[in-house]
Protein backbone atom coordinates (compact mmCIF):
# COMPACT_ATOMS: atom_id res chain seq x y z
CA UNK A 1 0.00 0.00 0.00
CA UNK A 2 1.44 3.39 -0.94
CA UNK A 3 1.68 5.91 1.74
CA UNK A 4 1.14 9.49 1.19
CA UNK A 5 2.68 12.70 2.43
CA UNK A 6 0.13 15.60 3.55
CA UNK A 7 0.92 17.79 0.60
CA UNK A 8 2.44 17.70 -2.74
CA UNK A 9 3.18 20.69 -5.35
CA UNK A 10 4.19 19.67 -8.80
CA UNK A 11 5.33 23.24 -11.17
CA UNK A 12 7.10 23.57 -14.15
CA UNK A 13 6.20 24.04 -17.79
CA UNK A 14 6.33 20.24 -19.09
CA UNK A 15 2.85 20.47 -19.45
CA UNK A 16 2.76 17.12 -20.52
CA UNK A 17 4.51 15.62 -17.13
CA UNK A 18 2.13 17.40 -14.98
CA UNK A 19 -0.93 15.89 -16.47
CA UNK A 20 0.54 12.60 -16.29
CA UNK A 21 1.33 13.09 -12.58
CA UNK A 22 -1.35 14.64 -11.54
CA UNK A 23 -3.59 10.88 -13.28
CA UNK A 24 -1.33 8.77 -11.92
CA UNK A 25 -1.68 10.57 -8.07
CA UNK A 26 -5.44 10.87 -8.51
CA UNK A 27 -5.70 7.10 -9.96
CA UNK A 28 -3.69 5.94 -6.07
CA UNK A 29 -6.05 8.21 -4.33
CA UNK A 30 -9.03 6.58 -5.68
CA UNK A 31 -7.22 3.10 -5.52
CA UNK A 32 -6.93 4.50 -1.83
CA UNK A 33 -9.91 6.04 -1.20
CA UNK A 34 -12.84 5.48 -4.13
CA UNK A 35 -13.81 8.37 -6.14
CA UNK A 36 -15.86 9.75 -3.55
CA UNK A 37 -12.80 10.03 -1.33
CA UNK A 38 -11.13 12.21 -4.00
CA UNK A 39 -12.24 16.11 -4.74
CA UNK A 40 -11.04 17.54 -7.68
CA UNK A 41 -10.60 21.17 -7.85
CA UNK A 42 -9.46 22.73 -10.87
CA UNK A 43 -9.65 25.48 -13.77
CA UNK A 44 -12.01 28.54 -12.74
CA UNK A 45 -13.13 26.56 -9.63
CA UNK A 46 -9.33 26.52 -8.00
CA UNK A 47 -9.54 29.33 -6.36
CA UNK A 48 -7.96 29.82 -2.73
CA UNK A 49 -11.35 30.12 -0.90
CA UNK A 50 -12.26 27.21 -2.55
CA UNK A 51 -9.23 24.93 -1.83
CA UNK A 52 -8.94 26.35 2.01
CA UNK A 53 -12.85 25.37 2.61
CA UNK A 54 -12.08 21.96 1.06
CA UNK A 55 -9.38 21.67 3.36
CA UNK A 56 -11.55 22.44 6.13
CA UNK A 57 -14.30 20.62 5.85
CA UNK A 58 -15.74 17.94 8.28
CA UNK A 59 -16.72 14.30 6.63
CA UNK A 60 -17.74 11.40 8.51
CA UNK A 61 -15.67 9.27 5.83
CA UNK A 62 -13.17 6.77 7.34
CA UNK A 63 -9.94 6.46 6.03
CA UNK A 64 -7.28 9.17 4.20
CA UNK A 65 -9.30 11.98 2.13
CA UNK A 66 -7.76 13.91 -0.90
CA UNK A 67 -7.93 17.70 -2.04
CA UNK A 68 -6.35 18.04 -5.75
CA UNK A 69 -5.60 21.65 -6.76
CA UNK A 70 -5.28 21.78 -10.22
CA UNK A 71 -4.37 25.85 -11.63
CA UNK A 72 -2.28 27.15 -8.52
CA UNK A 73 -0.29 28.84 -11.11
CA UNK A 74 -3.01 31.87 -11.32
CA UNK A 75 -2.88 32.46 -7.86
CA UNK A 76 -1.06 35.51 -6.08
CA UNK A 77 1.27 35.45 -2.99
CA UNK A 78 -1.17 37.02 -0.95
CA UNK A 79 -4.19 35.05 -2.09
CA UNK A 80 -2.05 31.91 -0.68
CA UNK A 81 -2.71 33.35 2.99
CA UNK A 82 -5.99 31.51 3.53
CA UNK A 83 -4.52 27.74 2.51
CA UNK A 84 -1.42 28.03 4.42
CA UNK A 85 -3.69 28.82 7.42
CA UNK A 86 -5.63 25.86 7.06
CA UNK A 87 -2.65 23.42 5.86
CA UNK A 88 -1.28 24.35 9.46
CA UNK A 89 -3.96 22.43 10.96
CA UNK A 90 -3.89 19.28 7.91
CA UNK A 91 -3.93 15.67 9.87
CA UNK A 92 -1.06 13.85 7.71
CA UNK A 93 -2.81 10.40 8.89
CA UNK A 94 -5.79 11.58 7.34
CA UNK A 95 -5.53 14.32 4.55
CA UNK A 96 -3.45 14.92 1.57
CA UNK A 97 -4.25 18.22 -0.57
CA UNK A 98 -2.12 17.80 -4.28
CA UNK A 99 -1.44 21.38 -6.31
CA UNK A 100 -0.50 21.31 -9.69
CA UNK A 101 0.79 24.43 -11.20
CA UNK A 102 1.02 24.66 -14.98
CA UNK A 103 3.86 27.41 -15.44
CA UNK A 104 3.48 29.76 -18.85
CA UNK A 105 4.31 33.09 -19.14
CA UNK A 106 3.47 35.23 -16.26
CA UNK A 107 1.50 32.51 -14.86
CA UNK A 108 4.28 31.09 -12.25
CA UNK A 109 3.89 29.38 -8.92
CA UNK A 110 3.14 31.72 -6.02
CA UNK A 111 6.54 31.54 -3.65
CA UNK A 112 4.14 31.70 -0.61
CA UNK A 113 2.50 28.16 -1.80
CA UNK A 114 6.20 26.71 -2.18
CA UNK A 115 6.93 28.15 1.82
CA UNK A 116 3.45 26.53 2.84
CA UNK A 117 3.98 22.98 1.07
CA UNK A 118 7.12 22.59 2.75
CA UNK A 119 5.87 24.08 6.17
CA UNK A 120 3.03 21.51 6.30
CA UNK A 121 6.11 18.77 5.14
CA UNK A 122 4.86 17.80 1.82
CA UNK A 123 6.87 16.87 -1.29
CA UNK A 124 7.56 19.78 -4.14
CA UNK A 125 8.89 18.62 -7.40
CA UNK A 126 9.06 20.77 -10.31
CA UNK A 127 8.60 19.16 -13.99
CA UNK A 128 10.40 21.51 -16.55
CA UNK A 129 11.03 21.44 -20.18
CA UNK A 130 14.46 20.38 -21.12
CA UNK A 131 16.55 22.59 -23.56
CA UNK A 132 17.50 20.32 -26.72
CA UNK A 133 21.63 20.16 -25.92
CA UNK A 134 20.63 18.44 -22.32
CA UNK A 135 18.22 15.90 -23.55
CA UNK A 136 20.51 12.95 -23.97
CA UNK A 137 21.41 13.59 -20.26
CA UNK A 138 18.06 13.16 -19.23
CA UNK A 139 17.22 10.54 -21.37
CA UNK A 140 19.96 8.01 -19.36
CA UNK A 141 18.85 9.37 -16.16
CA UNK A 142 15.14 8.59 -17.11
CA UNK A 143 16.48 5.38 -18.07
CA UNK A 144 17.77 4.49 -15.02
CA UNK A 145 14.88 4.95 -13.61
CA UNK A 146 13.37 2.71 -15.73
CA UNK A 147 15.37 -0.08 -14.92
CA UNK A 148 17.91 -0.01 -17.98
CA UNK A 149 21.14 1.57 -18.65
CA UNK A 150 21.46 3.77 -21.99
CA UNK A 151 24.88 5.20 -22.98
CA UNK A 152 25.27 8.87 -24.78
CA UNK A 153 25.27 7.80 -27.97
CA UNK A 154 22.59 5.46 -27.90
CA UNK A 155 20.68 8.84 -26.18
CA UNK A 156 21.33 11.22 -29.00
CA UNK A 157 20.54 8.69 -31.40
CA UNK A 158 17.07 8.40 -29.67
CA UNK A 159 16.77 12.35 -29.92
CA UNK A 160 17.73 12.14 -33.43
CA UNK A 161 15.25 9.33 -34.51
CA UNK A 162 12.21 10.73 -32.25
CA UNK A 163 12.77 15.00 -31.52
CA UNK A 164 12.98 16.62 -28.99
CA UNK A 165 9.57 16.53 -27.38
CA UNK A 166 9.95 15.27 -23.90
CA UNK A 167 6.82 13.01 -24.19
CA UNK A 168 7.43 11.37 -27.28
CA UNK A 169 10.86 10.33 -26.02
CA UNK A 170 9.52 9.38 -22.38
CA UNK A 171 7.18 6.82 -24.34
CA UNK A 172 9.70 6.10 -27.06
CA UNK A 173 12.06 4.88 -23.72
CA UNK A 174 9.33 3.04 -21.99
CA UNK A 175 8.58 0.85 -24.98
CA UNK A 176 12.49 0.08 -25.53
CA UNK A 177 12.56 -1.06 -21.30
CA UNK A 178 9.98 -3.18 -22.08
CA UNK A 179 11.15 -4.56 -25.14
CA UNK A 180 14.82 -5.22 -23.95
CA UNK A 181 13.50 -5.80 -20.07
CA UNK A 182 15.17 -4.66 -17.10
CA UNK A 183 18.83 -4.64 -16.98
CA UNK A 184 19.44 -4.23 -20.31
CA UNK A 185 22.02 -2.00 -22.06
CA UNK A 186 21.17 0.33 -24.72
CA UNK A 187 23.29 1.79 -27.13
CA UNK A 188 23.06 3.04 -30.78
CA UNK A 189 22.45 -0.90 -32.35
CA UNK A 190 19.17 -1.15 -30.14
CA UNK A 191 18.14 2.75 -30.29
CA UNK A 192 18.59 2.31 -34.44
CA UNK A 193 16.83 -1.03 -34.40
CA UNK A 194 13.75 -0.46 -31.77
CA UNK A 195 12.63 3.16 -32.19
CA UNK A 196 11.56 3.50 -36.00
CA UNK A 197 7.86 4.15 -36.49
CA UNK A 198 6.78 1.13 -38.41
CA UNK A 199 6.52 2.61 -41.88
CA UNK A 200 10.11 3.62 -41.42
CA UNK A 201 11.08 0.06 -40.58
CA UNK A 202 9.36 -1.42 -44.16
CA UNK A 203 10.65 1.55 -45.69
CA UNK A 204 14.15 -0.15 -44.47
CA UNK A 205 13.06 -3.64 -45.35
CA UNK A 206 11.97 -2.12 -49.06
CA UNK A 207 15.58 -0.52 -49.59
CA UNK A 208 17.41 -3.71 -48.19
CA UNK A 209 16.01 -5.81 -50.04
CA UNK A 210 15.95 -4.01 -53.77
CA UNK A 211 19.72 -4.26 -52.56
CA UNK A 212 19.67 -7.81 -51.98
CA UNK A 213 18.10 -8.12 -55.34
CA UNK A 214 15.32 -10.06 -53.38
CA UNK A 215 12.47 -9.03 -55.62
CA UNK A 216 9.38 -11.19 -53.71
CA UNK A 217 10.03 -9.23 -50.60
CA UNK A 218 10.50 -5.52 -52.25
CA UNK A 219 6.94 -6.06 -54.07
CA UNK A 220 5.12 -6.85 -50.94
CA UNK A 221 6.53 -4.91 -48.65
CA UNK A 222 6.52 -1.75 -51.28
CA UNK A 223 2.45 -2.85 -52.19
CA UNK A 224 1.91 -2.84 -47.93
CA UNK A 225 3.00 0.13 -47.54
CA UNK A 226 1.37 1.66 -50.80
CA UNK A 227 -2.28 0.54 -48.74
CA UNK A 228 -0.67 2.23 -45.54
CA UNK A 229 -0.58 5.64 -47.61
CA UNK A 230 3.00 6.11 -48.02
CA UNK A 231 3.45 8.28 -51.26
CA UNK A 232 5.85 6.84 -53.81
CA UNK A 233 8.21 9.86 -54.18
CA UNK A 234 8.63 9.39 -50.22
CA UNK A 235 9.57 6.15 -50.50
CA UNK A 236 11.89 6.45 -53.40
CA UNK A 237 13.69 8.79 -51.27
CA UNK A 238 15.13 5.85 -49.00
CA UNK A 239 15.57 3.50 -51.86
CA UNK A 240 17.74 5.76 -53.61
CA UNK A 241 19.73 6.59 -50.81
CA UNK A 242 20.37 2.70 -50.26
CA UNK A 243 21.33 2.03 -53.80
CA UNK A 244 23.36 4.91 -53.86
CA UNK A 245 25.57 3.69 -50.43
CA UNK A 246 25.19 -0.21 -51.92
CA UNK A 247 26.49 1.52 -55.44
CA UNK A 248 29.86 3.57 -53.61
CA UNK A 249 30.21 -0.20 -51.50
CA UNK A 250 30.24 -1.94 -54.64
CA UNK A 251 32.69 0.20 -56.49
CA UNK A 252 35.24 0.34 -53.31
CA UNK A 253 34.63 -3.76 -53.16
CA UNK A 254 35.74 -3.94 -57.08
CA UNK A 255 38.40 -1.60 -56.92
CA UNK A 256 40.17 -4.16 -54.58
CA UNK A 257 39.26 -2.33 -51.08
CA UNK A 258 38.75 -4.77 -48.49
CA UNK A 259 35.70 -4.94 -46.83
CA UNK A 260 37.06 -3.71 -42.88
CA UNK A 261 38.02 -0.69 -44.89
CA UNK A 262 34.89 -0.45 -46.55
CA UNK A 263 33.00 -0.70 -43.29
CA UNK A 264 34.97 2.04 -41.81
CA UNK A 265 33.74 4.60 -44.08
CA UNK A 266 29.82 3.55 -43.49
CA UNK A 267 27.94 5.81 -40.89
CA UNK A 268 25.85 3.49 -39.81
CA UNK A 269 25.87 0.61 -36.47
CA UNK A 270 28.44 -2.12 -37.30
CA UNK A 271 25.44 -5.01 -37.32
CA UNK A 272 23.87 -2.63 -40.13
CA UNK A 273 27.29 -1.96 -42.08
CA UNK A 274 28.02 -6.07 -42.46
CA UNK A 275 24.79 -6.76 -43.59
CA UNK A 276 25.14 -4.39 -45.94
CA UNK A 277 28.17 -4.99 -47.77
CA UNK A 278 27.24 -8.83 -48.01
CA UNK A 279 24.03 -8.37 -49.83
CA UNK A 280 25.90 -5.54 -51.94
CA UNK A 281 28.87 -8.35 -52.37
CA UNK A 282 26.26 -10.88 -54.02
CA UNK A 283 25.65 -8.31 -57.05
CA UNK A 284 28.01 -6.55 -59.11
CA UNK A 285 28.56 -2.86 -59.93
CA UNK A 286 26.49 -2.32 -62.68
CA UNK A 287 22.83 -3.77 -61.16
CA UNK A 288 23.44 -0.84 -59.10
CA UNK A 289 23.47 1.52 -61.92
CA UNK A 290 21.11 -0.06 -63.63
CA UNK A 291 18.83 -0.04 -60.38
CA UNK A 292 19.12 3.28 -60.15
CA UNK A 293 18.42 4.55 -63.46
CA UNK A 294 14.86 2.48 -63.03
CA UNK A 295 14.60 4.90 -60.11
CA UNK A 296 15.43 8.01 -62.13
CA UNK A 297 12.69 6.67 -64.53
CA UNK A 298 10.34 6.10 -61.81
CA UNK A 299 11.07 9.44 -59.92
CA UNK A 300 9.60 11.38 -63.43
CA UNK A 301 6.67 8.68 -63.72
CA UNK A 302 5.42 9.39 -60.55
CA UNK A 303 5.73 13.39 -61.43
CA UNK A 304 3.50 12.97 -64.45
CA UNK A 305 6.36 12.90 -66.73
CA UNK A 306 5.88 9.56 -68.03
CA UNK A 307 3.15 9.79 -70.03
CA UNK A 308 0.82 8.23 -67.84
CA UNK A 309 0.48 4.96 -70.05
CA UNK A 310 0.87 2.98 -66.36
CA UNK A 311 -0.45 3.74 -63.04
CA UNK A 312 1.43 4.72 -60.17
CA UNK A 313 1.32 1.70 -58.31
CA UNK A 314 2.22 -0.26 -61.64
CA UNK A 315 5.23 1.65 -62.39
CA UNK A 316 6.45 1.46 -58.74
CA UNK A 317 5.86 -2.60 -58.92
CA UNK A 318 7.43 -3.02 -62.25
CA UNK A 319 10.71 -0.44 -61.60
CA UNK A 320 10.92 -2.68 -57.97
CA UNK A 321 11.08 -5.46 -59.78
CA UNK A 322 13.16 -4.46 -62.36
CA UNK A 323 16.02 -3.19 -60.12
CA UNK A 324 16.32 -6.38 -57.86
CA UNK A 325 17.45 -8.34 -60.96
Amino acid sequence: MPSFRPAYLIHGDDHGRIGERRSRLRAMAEREAGAGGVELIEGDACTPEAVAAALNAMTFSLGRRFVIADGVERWKDADVAVVAEAMKSIDAESLTVAFFAREEGRHKLPAALHKAVEAAGGVVAEEGNVKPRELPRWLIARAAELGVELDQQGARALVAHVGDRQQRLLRELEKLALEHGEGARLGIEQIEESSASSAERKTWTLADALVAGDAPTATRVLVGLRQQGERVPGLLYGMVRRLRDALAIAEALAAGQPAAQVKKSLRMPSFAADRLIADVAKRDVDAFRRALVLMADLELESRGGGGGVLSEDTAAVRAVISAAR
